[in-house]
């Protein structure tokens, strides 16, 4: 089954590419590897939430946040190949705005890896880092950026 099928079984829609906050591509192609810039919780142009995590906001919310910023890396990806070519995710970062003491870092960043997992099944599963920061853009909770490997064919 295609990555857009089963994103259509789940009932979710790619939204538009995240229009970038600088000088930076959303996604960038080199050889067989997409990379995505880091993208954060923006929901119809705009920011979902705002806050640490383990302060103002909690794990379960900052780990359904993650999985919206692994949803904006996929509208980039597909943006710039078409989401089918992917044959692999092969590496998601994570970063925790992260309230003092705060060490769950891992299971936020799980939002976006599970979501991964649901998209692209065996070929979801991923290496990965979860690094926790004092701030982050627009002061939201969390960003995801990922790297997919991808055919040879381009297709919008």
């Amino acid at each position: 089954m295609s990555a857009r099928q089963r994103l259509r079984d789940l009932g979710i829609e790619l939204p538009g590419v995240v229009r970038p906050a600088g000088a930076y591509l959303p996604a960038v192609r080199t050889g067989s590897l997409v990379y995505t810039a880091g993208q954060v919780p923006i929901v119809d142009g705009k920011v979902a939430a705002t806050g640490k995590v383990g302060g103002d906001v909690s794990v379960e919310e900052a780990a359904d946040l993650a999985r919206i910023c692994a949803l904006n890396a996929l509208a980039a990806v597909h943006d710039l190949v078409g989401i089918d070519a992917v044959t692999r995710v092969v590496k998601v970062t994570g970063f925790v705005a992260s309230a003092p003491g705060f060490g769950g870092q891992p299971k936020v960043v799980d939002g976006a890896s599970a979501f991964l997992g649901e998209v692209f099944g065996d070929d979801g599963r991923h290496a990965r880092s979860a690094v926790g920061v004092a701030e982050l853009p627009l002061n939201v909770p969390v960003e995801v950026e990922i790297i997919v490997e991808v055919n040879g064919e381009v297709a919008g």
